[in-house]
């Protein structure tokens, strides 16, 4: 594997060993210094460093961990790897490269557990303006942990322990004299590139490097000389504190550590800031355009209040923001910073989705067909809490439209990471009132729009490949037959289809699909609804009756636009939304007589 073009190499001399260090980007900038885990080496780091110096204008240090890549290796090995060597190592890098000002260190699995032993010693004070960490918790913080559970052993904790224990498996593993030495120079180095592809989803490449074997080896002395005396003696609650603002990025789908390790977090970091991910344990190869965002987004925002202090002031006293943008959704952990766009944004369920994604911290891009009500979602997004938020205006229905809004949303902003097709129109009447003229227009928005949005920017997602979610709005009259309601209920039981299948296909890419079925809701959709067969003040009486019974019901879009959220983050196949949806579905399952005789009735309109 080759790190970007214009990496500069040099050599740093520590302990007797020389450990082998890379730069890119301008050093005038604010330096970020990546550490890695076990068993890579610096390229692990090689998605992430382009993106952090190129896009991001960081300069970005990362340097293979003493016995690992082409860093030399301690003489003997056992003994040579201790967190107060691995400190040393730190500091002696963090010197050469950046002798006058603090880094923004980052670690992933070993390399943030030996990161967290570098944010809570004294002696790296004032060398160090920040840490994000991911995959790898502070040995004596998970002393604690164990300690705190052992003593109070309550059905949860211990739970909570066995949990965790299962696994730690490779930990007792690699304890073991030989057997990891020899099967990562046997068999397990020469499968481990497709353990990763299958188990992680890693792409394929060339990661890992060929050092592999002996790098792993080696790597297994960090685990030797460490783990069994932190977790037996964690240090004193006074000398386990980070000194520097934290961000924790948790991937949910980790396989080698609980996120339960991380519920008590507050009581050792001052300044705290959570990212959550739908994603394994190899985050820096399977989600390199979020890692890259969030690091630039804490970083400008540790560098803005560093520059905001008072001389003197301590980093420990004072607060930073977590993300550009006040984030103050329960939902800004998994969605800060992220892009997301919403089509139909522009009133009803569309504009309370784009503001709810906006109080979560997200990047909107709000899409309608009225620029002008496009501009104000986009506008009271940045006030609801988007760090930045834009306004598109396009008919989902028109194909080369739609087009261009990808192609010009891929160019400007990137790849989207959650994609809300939410536009439609209504349209209620008998079959034979209903007109071909009629059919395409209420197909053409309410299905061919869902279709464009997921033909255009799910192939972007899947190009991609680092997963992502498609959330398409159908209703509760995709299985609830009316008499009045054919066109209408056609177009959103075939999204409904459509959005199965599209599951089912892209849940091997990491990416969601979601289907919303609400039921009555408080939105415009029935003043502008279309009524056939029936004259112009009569389709107006009835628009305005429709309009009367869903304001009586008083189901607020902002409920739907919570259940969108949620269901991204559970990714949800098919939601429900409100109670007289989820007990048509139950009609539809167990009492499908019931249910037609229902669709016989004329709606008293």
């Amino acid at each position: 594997m080759t790190l970007p073009e214009g990496v500069r190499e040099r050599w740093v001399r520590t302990g007797g060993i020389e450990l082998c260090v890379a730069e890119l980007g301008d050093p005038g900038q604010p330096t970020v210094v990546l550490v890695h885990g076990y068993p890579d080496s610096k390229e692990v780091w090689s998605e992430v460093v382009s993106r952090l110096a190129d896009r991001h204008g960081l300069h970005v240090v990362l340097y293979d961990v003493r016995g690992h890549g082409r860093s030399g290796a301690p003489k003997p090995l056992r003994g040579g790897f201790t967190l107060e060597k691995l400190t040393d190592d730190f500091l002696a890098v963090v010197d050469a490269v950046s002798p006058d000002r603090p880094v923004h260190l980052v670690g992933h699995d070993w390399g943030s557990v030996q990161s967290w032993e570098f944010v809570t010693v004294e002696r790296t004070r004032g060398r160090i303006a920040s840490f994000t960490s991911m995959s790898g918790p502070s040995l004596d913080h998970f002393g604690h942990w164990i300690n705190k559970r052992l003593a109070r052993p309550t059905p949860r904790r211990v739970g909570q322990l066995l949990g965790q224990g299962a696994r730690s498996w490779y930990v007792y593993l690699l304890h073991t004299p030989a057997l990891p030495e020899l099967a990562w120079r046997g068999p397990l180095g020469r499968r481990w590139p497709g353990i990763l592809r299958r188990i992680e989803k890693v792409p394929a490449g060339d990661y890992p490097t060929p050092s592999l074997p002996s790098d792993a080896a080696h790597g297994a002395w960090l685990y030797r000389d460490n783990v069994r005396t932190r977790l037996r003696h964690p240090r004193p609650d006074a000398h386990a504190h980070a000194h520097v603002p934290v961000q924790l990025v948790t991937p949910s789908g980790d396989r080698f550590l609980s996120e339960r390790l991380y519920d008590e977090l507050e009581h050792w970091v001052t300044q705290l800031t959570r990212r959550t991910l739908p994603a394994g344990h190899w985050i820096p190869r399977t989600r390199p355009d979020r890692l890259a965002t969030w690091i630039d987004d804490f970083v400008a925002s540790v560098e803005s209040e560093r520059a905001d202090e008072p001389a003197g002031t301590s980093r420990e006293s004072s607060r930073v923001e977590p993300v550009r943008g006040a984030a103050r959704s329960r939902y800004a952990e998994r969605f800060g910073g992220q892009l997301v766009l919403v089509t139909g944004a522009g009133s009803g369920i569309g504009r309370a989705t784009a503001f709810a994604f906006a109080e979560a911290g997200a990047r909107v891009i709000a899409v309608d067909r009225d620029a002008e009500s496009a501009a104000r979602t986009a506008g009271t997004s940045l006030l609801r809490g988007a760090p930045e938020a834009w306004a598109e205006t396009v008919d989902v229905s028109d194909e080369q439209a739609m087009e261009k809004l990808a192609a010009k949303v891929h160019a400007e902003h990137g790849v989207v990471d959650v994609l809300v097709n939410n536009a439609g129109i209504g349209l209620s009447g008998s079959f034979f009132d209903t007109t071909p003229e009629d059919w395409r227009r209420v197909l053409d928005v309410n299905l061919w729009g869902v279709i464009h949005g997921c033909r255009l920017f799910g192939r972007q997602m899947a190009d991609r490949g680092q997963g992502g979610h498609i959330v398409n709005t159908a209703s509760a009259a995709a299985y609830l037959p009316s008499r009045a309601l054919p066109a209408y209920s056609t177009s959103k039981a075939a999204v409904l289809m459509l959005s199965e299948c599209l599951r089912a296909e892209l849940a091997g890419q990491d990416i969601g699909v979601t289907a919303i079925c609400p039921g009555l809701v408080n939105t415009n959709i029935t003043a502008t609804a279309t009524f056939v067969g029936v004259d112009a003040q009569e389709e107006r009486r009835r628009q305005k009756r429709s309009t009367r019974a869903y304001r009586m019901r008083n189901y607020p879009p902002e409920k739907v636009a919570d259940a969108i959220l949620r269901a991204v983050e559970r990714n949800d196949a098919v939601v429900r939304v409100t109670a007289e949806a989820r007990a048509a579905y139950a009609l539809s399952r167990y009492v499908p007589r019931a249910l037609r005789a229902l669709a016989r009735v004329t709606p008293p309109l």
